[in-house]
């Protein structure tokens, strides 16, 4: 094999690598950006559902338990006095 030739391909497998040095990083902050965005989603339903840490804690121990009728008591008498509330607010 000529040097010339050498050369061309040394300088092909340079810009390949920089290409994959650019990838990994364009990644990485995408991966970085979907978990901020994951993370913002599952606070807004723990706020939208207005759960406490403590009683999310019990939700999911008991999903990962295999209990999927689990709603703390504190959150569950929450949600039936918002749905007094709204009822109230709307046959006045």
């Amino acid at each position: 094999m000529d040097e010339t030739k050498l050369k061309k391909l040394g300088a092909e497998l340079e810009k390949a690598r920089a290409r994959q040095a650019e990838w990994t990083a364009k990644v990485k902050d995408l991966e970085r950006k979907y978990r901020e965005a994951e993370n913002t989603c599952i606070h807004d339903i723990v706020h939208a559902a207005e759960l406490t840490p403590e009683e999310l804690a019990v939700i999911i121990r008991r999903a990962r338990a295999g209990v999927f009728d689990a709603v703390p008591a504190a959150a569950a008498g929450r949600s039936i006095e918002n749905d007094e509330e709204k009822e109230d607010s709307e046959n006045e």
